[in-house]
């Protein structure tokens, strides 16, 4: 009778529990709906504030890139510093055969992944936020302020949250969301916990594809989340331990193990000060202790705790669990300690090998700002916005107002949205398309050696918008070198070769270039010059070399 009864609560407890599992799957199902409707308007939003420029930065590095794959006439000089981004990356060879399968051409369909890329983003922090919030407005605060701060700068790391136009990290960064969505889920019981290791399993493997060291910084911080939140007090407190040790011991070996570099090389890694963070000026520093400090504050708070009593655990009946937040709250505030530890004892300019600085650990922080954010923005949420729409539109106004106000800063003379087809303003950008559709193929160009950083010029890349050969440049082709060791030779003879181009004799650019196959020169608008030069704007003129 005994057996009878306890068999029958069993099978009452059973069904209890399928009964709110099922009502938990409806009700995910309609929030899954909502949700994708508030991240459709949120992604135009973030596109509007933040601004959308492709060929700007990294973004042109990436599209000179897909254009070499789609026309492998391009670039038939110094090619190498087009071809370095693609080596550990399938994203150029996934874009070109986007273009190809699709006939959309390549402006349509970079227009079509950013947008993607954004809205996948969000959907995925939705999804995050609802692990970690019960009530809507919080979730809904969580990604509206995402939404709002996805330009936000990653403390001095030379990172933003989300770029607006499209390489690699559009993609890992999305993955890397979910993969923390699937963390969770893998320490739920049951189906979660299956499902949980599909979803992170499949967002490694995706982020891995595309950006392979992002994709390292995200499974430390997914293997971290799983350990700080088991239901095993042994793991949480000794295997986060000895993640945090082992990061220090790879960067340790790695440090030890480095073939000893070319004193040229040295000189070409201390040009990237944002890998150094004791080079860092005292506000960006800044940038990397107070997300910590918020987070402390989210890690220390335990909030609701829920039992579980499901024996496919592996866990002991009726364990206590933290709660979603929390635990994602204290990943990050050790995630973040940990690459600062890492930074400060191996990322130094006067340090025997700069392997580590290369890998650029303080990256990691970029999962500490997205928890940030979404902390922030949940707290509003729920506290002070609430139900009240005109609440609602006022901080998305000034939140994203400010961020709006700081990307046009960053691309003054371009056009906040450079859409395809539409006529650039950019007078920089004018010349390069000029010489686009006017000059050979097989032409190489020499400019100025910093000009990426010239007034008006915002960073437009030479390269993917005039789709001719170039000497590599100060900025852009020296971050490529700086990871490349085998580049610096020739990035050092090109920028040397190019320093003060403006400022030369005729005979100068002659005795300069012509060595270096130079055919044409692109120089300031008030240099002086007998040399042939057949276009000219306000900025800048274009001129015959030979």
């Amino acid at each position: 009778m005994e057996r009878g009864a306890l068999a029958t609560f069993v099978a009452t407890i059973e069904a209890q529990r399928e009964d709110r599992q099922a009502a938990r799957a409806a009700g995910w199902k309609r929030e899954h709906g909502f949700g994708a409707l508030l991240v459709s308007g949120l992604t135009l939003f973030t596109v509007a504030v933040a601004g959308y420029h492709p060929y700007a930065e990294d973004g042109g590095l990436y599209v000179a890139g897909v254009k070499r794959l789609l026309d492998p006439a391009l670039y038939p000089r110094a090619t190498e510093f087009v071809l370095e981004p693609m080596r550990w990356s399938v994203f150029a060879p996934a874009v070109a055969g986007m273009v190809r399968m699709s006939h959309l051409g390549l402006p349509t369909v970079l227009l079509v992944l950013h947008l993607a890329s954004v809205w996948a983003t969000l959907f995925a922090a939705w999804m995050l936020a609802g692990r970690c919030f019960e009530a809507r407005a919080a979730r809904v605060g969580a990604v509206a302020l995402l939404a709002c701060w996805m330009s936000l700068p990653v403390a001095g790391t030379a990172l933003l949250l989300m770029d607006p136009y499209v390489t690699a990290r559009s993609f890992s960064t999305p993955c890397m969301v979910l993969a923390l969505v699937g963390a969770l889920d893998m320490t739920e019981c049951g189906q979660p916990r299956r499902r949980g290791f599909l979803l992170w399993g499949g967002s490694m493997l995706l982020a891995g594809a595309m950006h392979p060291l992002m994709a390292a910084y995200a499974l430390g911080a997914t293997a971290v989340l799983v350990c700080v939140r088991s239901s095993r007090r042994r793991v949480r407190t000794w295997g986060t331990a000895a993640m945090c040790a082992a990061a220090v011991g790879v960067a340790a070996c790695l440090q030890a193990m480095v073939r000893p570099e070319s004193a040229d090389y040295v000189c070409v890694a201390l040009t990237r000060t944002y890998w150094f963070p004791m080079e860092w000026r005292w506000f960006e520093l800044v940038g990397l202790a107070a997300p910590l400090a918020i987070l402390v504050l989210y890690a220390g708070t335990r909030g609701s705790r829920t039992h579980i009593s499901d024996a496919r655990c592996g866990a002991p009946a009726f364990v206590a669990v933290a709660d979603a937040r929390s635990a994602l709250a204290r990943m990050a505030v050790v995630v973040g300690a940990t690459a600062w530890v890492v930074a400060m004892l191996f990322a130094r300019t006067g340090a025997a090998t700069h392997l580590v600085a290369r890998l650029q650990p303080l990256r990691a922080f970029q999962v500490v700002y997205l928890v940030m954010v979404m902390m922030l923005g949940a707290r509003l949420g729920e506290r002070m916005l609430r139900r009240s729409a005109w609440r609602w539109c006022a901080a998305a106004l000034l939140l994203g107002g400010v961020m709006f106000a700081a990307a046009r800063g960053a691309f003054p003379s371009s056009n906040h949205l450079e859409l395809p087809g539409r006529t650039a303003r950019n007078a920089w950008v004018q010349a390069f398309v000029w010489i686009r559709e006017n000059t050979a193929k097989d032409a190489m160009f020499a400019l100025d050696a910093d000009y990426i950083n010239a007034r008006g010029e915002d960073a437009q890349c030479f390269r993917a918008i005039a789709e001719r050969s170039a000497l590599p440049d100060y900025s852009k082709d020296g971050g490529e070198a700086s990871i490349a060791p085998e580049l610096t030779d020739a990035w050092e003879g090109g920028q040397a070769a190019q320093s003060g181009l403006s400022a030369m004799t005729d005979m100068e650019r002659l005795r300069a270039f012509e060595p270096l196959g130079v055919t044409w020169v692109v120089v300031d608008s008030r240099a002086g010059t007998g040399l042939s030069c057949p276009y000219a704007n306000d900025s800048v003129k274009v001129c015959r070399l030979r």
